[in-house]
């Protein structure tokens, strides 16, 4: 017969036909987690028909242009645990950080010195640097995968009918000295969607939905192992408070308001304009 006190070793018994070791281990351990978690906090029947209709919704919000479940995952802090405890890298290589759940369209491939923001709105910028190897060595050929909000704080799938498809994204081929550069407009703090289960979480638990101003960045060059990171705006609001836990301080960069004709007329932005500089460092596979 089955009691609360014998139920967890039959669950865990019921996995020894698994064929695929990695997974029994997972479900075991998945099992005696949440069978712990239930008797630990004596767990209402009610509580638990709450939790199943809030999964439920959180995988009805999910589109082709959004995954709420990513988001849950970020604002609960596992994308973040899951990225530190995968994300050991090399003294001086780039850190990385979490996805979050607006890379759910391919980014247009864009030349070097491309303009992102197709929509205009926010303050110039230009964002440069180079992408290099762990002792220093460029990396042309290496591809940067791009993509931010717009100066209002949104991705172009979250505003289809005021931004055009791909703002925002690009997809560039650094030069033959590792060198990449594109203009966009810097980017501000902006909430996370929270017209979901998501956002139903954060206000009972009087979280507040912030991001500080990034850019997402993913890295990739051959022989080298790729790079899911951010760059931060030095001095935005809610780097100590990110909604999604996902600020590490070496991701952390000036956007350098610049006054340089000569500068301006290379990047071919108008003055003045602001400027980012920074280095995109991999590990060797």
């Amino acid at each position: 017969m089955t009691t609360d006190v014998t139920v967890t070793d039959e669950a865990v018994a019921s996995l020894e036909g698994t064929a695929d070791p990695r997974l029994k281990e997972l479900l075991t351990g998945l099992i005696r987690h949440l069978h712990a978690f239930a008797r630990e906090n004596d767990l209402a029947q009610a509580e638990w028909e709450r939790a199943i209709g809030f999964l439920t919704e959180t995988g009805k919000m999910c589109t082709d242009t959004r995954q709420e479940f990513i988001l849950l995952s970020d604002v609960l802090g596992l994308s973040m645990l899951v990225e530190t405890i995968n994300g050991d890298r090399a003294a001086g290589s780039t850190e990385s950080t979490v996805l979050g759940p607006f890379h759910m369209t391919e980014s247009p491939v864009r030349e070097l010195g491309a303009n992102i923001d197709l929509v205009g709105g926010g303050e110039p910028c230009v964002v440069s640097g180079r992408i290099v190897s762990g002792d220093g060595t460029p990396l042309p050929g290496a591809v940067l995968d791009v993509w931010q909000a717009d100066g209002n704080g949104f991705y172009d799938v979250q505003r289809p009918d005021l931004q055009p498809p791909g703002n925002g994204r690009g997809l560039f081929t650094a030069d033959v000295e590792g060198r990449f550069w594109f203009r966009t407009c810097v980017p501000s703090p902006y909430p996370i969607p929270t017209d979901g289960p998501v956002g139903e979480l954060l206000k009972a638990t009087g979280r507040h939905p912030y991001r500080p101003a990034h850019i997402h960045f993913i890295v990739s060059a051959e022989g080298h192992t790729p790079v899911t990171t951010h760059i931060f705006v030095a001095g935005s609001d809610y780097l100590d408070s990110d909604a999604v836990f996902a600020v590490k301080r070496s991701l952390v960069e000036d956007f350098t308001s610049t006054d340089d004709p000569s500068l301006a007329r290379e990047f071919g932005i108008a003055n003045p304009f602001r400027h980012a500089r920074f280095d995109l460092v991999l590990d060797r596979a």
